[in-house]
């Protein structure tokens, strides 16, 4: 055995393992997850979210209305794209809606309120005078515009009831007068029922349960007390039954959830079925864009209502989950402003714009499944419709303005520098010191003076 200088034996000494970090030792899901709770927590996630989320479903709404829309048009002896450029007008206008209520300020927002309140109500009084309104699909809820062009002012009662309910509770909170019932429900929910009696008078049920979902979605906010609350969903329910059993339209899309025949319980279900149809040839990923069979007559109102079939039917369930998520996403960003932020009105508001796309999503989604009769309502941002487009857009604006207004995403925007046409905080090049090719070159440069090779 060999031994050292000093005639012991040599001290066997253990190798070191090389010490392994903690993010080593976690598996690749592990590291996956801990990634994705980062991104999500940090200032900006619902910035990009909304903003992101809603340009991808606006942009494939309008390659999905025109791939759905051109047989109807040439039915009609219309261009192929004549719907196409109609939505495709409508979402230039709804952009710069949105660019603009994404750069007001909250007190811009507030001071609109009640001026967005007075017109929808004129707009859909005026919807009732003869001569003045137009009756679409059994529906008197639209005004001419001239030519081709109609405006549905139901849609903006939605936005005027998501803006001017926020900014009454959040006053009425400020004043500590929300602990009293009488305040909760007056004036908000007599206000709501004006709106949803013009809505109703016009036969538009459909728009009528959204409204009410936005009225539900804020006083859920408010804090209403269970009783409270009960109490008015039990009498909507109820105003809700009457006007469907006393109409025979209504009664016959009740029947049709989850009909499998075109004729279910005597009730024509044909448009239901169909959209079944569509969904299940569309099978994983889709016949292909634009090569849709149910869309050539057999499915009605293919670009509008039941666009979301056609895209099962092209895109196939690739597609269909796609757009679920990316609904998802806007909603999940929407909770997460309404619950991150100190202002009542920013809290309402965003819970009401939430409540109202999501809702708006989940029925129509829901009726093209056969899980809820069909209600006649479009999917926001994707389904053709320039009224209900610009109020969906502006009200994607006051998002993306109230995710800016976070205090977070307020220093983490401050904080970026512009790449390209200005410098950089730090001052010119010197005082910042050498970059790190000169640094490098005059480490070359002493090497060689130093007589290494």
């Amino acid at each position: 055995m060999p031994s050292s200088r000093t005639g012991k034996p040599p001290v066997q000494r253990a190798s070191r393992r090389p010490a392994v970090s903690r993010s080593a030792r976690e598996n690749p899901v592990q590291r996956a997850v801990t990634r994705a709770r980062r991104a999500w927590d940090r200032p900006l996630t619902a910035y990009y979210l909304i903003a992101g989320g809603s340009t991808l479903i606006t942009v494939l709404g309008l390659v999905m209305v025109y791939s759905a829309s051109q047989v109807t048009a040439l039915q009609m002896a219309l261009p192929g794209s004549y719907f196409f450029r109609k939505q495709l007008l409508a979402a230039v206008i709804g952009g710069v809606l949105l660019l603009a209520a994404s750069r007001m300020p909250v007190k811009l927002h507030r001071a609109l309120a009640y001026p967005i309140l007075a017109a929808a109500v004129f707009l859909m009084a005026l919807v009732q005078v003869p001569g003045i309104g137009m009756s679409v699909n059994g529906n008197q809820n639209w005004i001419s515009l001239g030519g081709s062009f109609q405006i549905q002012p139901s849609e903006f009662g939605k936005l005027a009831l998501v803006l001017w309910g926020a900014d009454l509770i959040a006053r009425k909170q400020e004043r500590r007068l929300l602990t009293q019932w009488k305040h909760m429900l007056v004036p908000l929910v007599p206000v709501a029922f004006l709106l949803l009696g013009l809505i109703m008078l016009g036969g538009d049920m459909g728009t009528a349960i959204i409204l009410t979902a936005i009225l539900f979605g804020l006083l859920w906010l408010a804090g209403a007390p269970t009783r409270l609350f009960a109490g008015v969903l039990s009498v909507a329910a109820v105003i809700g039954v009457i006007l469907i059993e006393t109409s025979p339209n209504r009664m016959a899309r009740l029947a049709c959830i989850g009909a499998t025949t075109p004729r279910a319980q005597g009730a024509d279900c044909w448009q239901a079925v169909h959209g079944i149809y569509a969904l299940a040839s569309g099978g994983l990923f889709g016949s292909g864009l634009g090569a849709s069979v149910e869309k050539w007559g057999q499915l009605p109102e293919a670009h509008t209502d039941f666009i979301f079939a056609v895209t099962g039917e092209e895109l196939g369930l690739a597609g269909t989950l796609s757009v679920l998520a990316l609904f998802a996403a806007l909603g999940y960003a929407g909770i997460r402003v309404a619950g991150r932020t100190k202002d009542p009105f920013v809290r309402y508001a965003a819970g009401g714009v939430t409540t109202w796309i999501v809702a708006q999503a989940v029925i129509n989604i829901g009726a093209v499944l056969g899980l809820l009769p069909i209600a006649g309502v479009p999917l926001p941002l994707f389904s053709y419709g320039g009224s209900a487009l610009l109020p969906t857009m502006f009200a994607v604006g006051l998002l993306i303005a109230f995710a800016r207004d976070e205090p977070a995403a307020r220093t983490a925007l401050a904080r970026r520098q512009p790449r390209f046409g200005r410098k950089r905080a730090g001052g010119s090049g010197a005082e910042r010191g050498p970059r790190r090719w000169n640094t490098m070159r005059r480490r070359a440069s002493a090497a060689r003076s130093s007589g290494e090779r």
